[in-house]
């Protein structure tokens, strides 16, 4: 049984917005090459740009190269092609999240809701014939979140497999009881909400601001413990998507020093995650053995490749490198096999 990638993305296309209905296509995004446009510290030439309803939002400029990925394989052209590199990986399944919607794209809701609902069905369709090997994040309609509600039927149906959100949208906390409809929902229908990383808000996705998107992801975490999310709805999951785990224990201790551990039913530490239903991808950087050991993380400790990407948080190896701690000795074997597989076929009901 081959690994599970818990955290693997495509890029948006212009096929994409093909998927939006006839009566949606007033606010199908523009795909913009203006010169001196786009630019990165770190890159090399500009990236292109999509105009959504007056905002405007990257399309990533990709370097094959850097991300040991091609074109077609990230933008699902060639799914065939996807799945071959999948298998070179030793990777059974992969989890897609958006690289667009990373990043709020709009205000209006009307408009969200057209081109939230193209990306889904686009992934959808896309997927359908890849025997369950591609399976997909739901991207909701914040902002038409009783809408969004009802559509999670069909899309577990079309192999979603867990609910995308950001740890803060348009203001609101993860905790705030605007969401729960959407909570409730996904609770009845078995599905997972992931925090990703990423910005609910509609500030430029151009700058240097991944850390605060990061820390959007600790935010989830420190907001549903207060907010006893997990009480209200005692058999959802929440998955905890690229922002590393070393935060982990810092949020714990300061969580228990507002009081929250000292009447706590459990080892504030070791069963925090599992008290909460928490899952957390980890990065190869992180000292594993020590969550291992005084976190409870063995069961709830995944890893990603952030398929496509490259930034800091892209591994293509690394479910290898997990596999190769354990065959080292640095965390025991079936450790290593959780994080690489079983932790994350449980977070996302595979």
């Amino acid at each position: 049984m081959g690994f599970i990638d818990a955290d693997a993305h495509v890029d948006e296309t212009e096929e994409t917005w093909e998927y939006m209905g006839s009566s949606e296509l007033r606010y199908k995004p523009v795909l913009l090459d203006p010169p001196g446009w786009g630019y990165l510290v770190k890159d090399s030439r500009p990236h292109p740009l999509w105009l959504v309803a007056g905002n405007v939002r990257l399309k990533r400029y990709r370097d094959d190269e850097l991300t040991g990925t091609t074109q077609a394989t990230r933008e699902l052209v060639d799914l065939d092609a996807r799945v071959k590199h999948m298998d070179e990986l030793g990777i059974d399944v992969q989890v897609l999240y958006p690289t667009m919607f990373l990043h709020a794209v709009t205000t209006q809701a009307e408009v969200e809701w057209a081109i939230h609902g193209a990306y889904n069905r686009w992934l959808a369709d896309k997927t359908g014939g890849t025997g369950g090997r591609l399976r997909w994040a739901y991207l909701p309609s914040v902002l038409s979140i009783e809408r969004s509600a009802e559509e999670l039927e069909w899309a577990k149906e079309h192999g979603a497999c867990a609910v995308m959100k950001k740890g803060v949208e348009y203001n609101r906390p993860a905790d705030d009881p605007y969401f729960f409809p959407l909570y409730a929902e996904a609770e009845r229908l078995d599905l997972p909400i992931c925090f990703h990383q990423g910005s609910g808000t509609l500030q430029s996705n151009a700058g240097d601001g991944a850390s605060m998107q990061r820390l959007t992801v600790v935010s989830a975490f420190s907001s549903l413990t207060e907010g006893k999310v997990s009480e209200a709805f005692p058999r959802l999951r929440f998955g905890f998507i690229e922002a590393g785990a070393s935060w982990i224990p810092y949020i714990i201790k300061e969580l228990g020093m507002r009081g929250k551990g000292a009447r706590a039913p459990y080892h504030f530490k070791t069963e925090f995650l599992p008290h909460h239903n928490f899952f957390v991808t980890c990065d190869t950087e992180d000292d594993i053995p020590f969550l291992l050991d005084r976190y409870g993380g063995e069961d709830y400790l995944m890893i990603g490749t952030d398929y496509s990407h490259q930034d800091s948080s892209a591994e293509l190896r690394a479910h290898e490198a997990i596999t190769e701690m354990g065959g080292r000795g640095e965390i025991s074997v079936a450790a290593a096999a959780k994080i690489a597989n079983t932790n994350a076929r449980r977070l996302y009901g595979l």
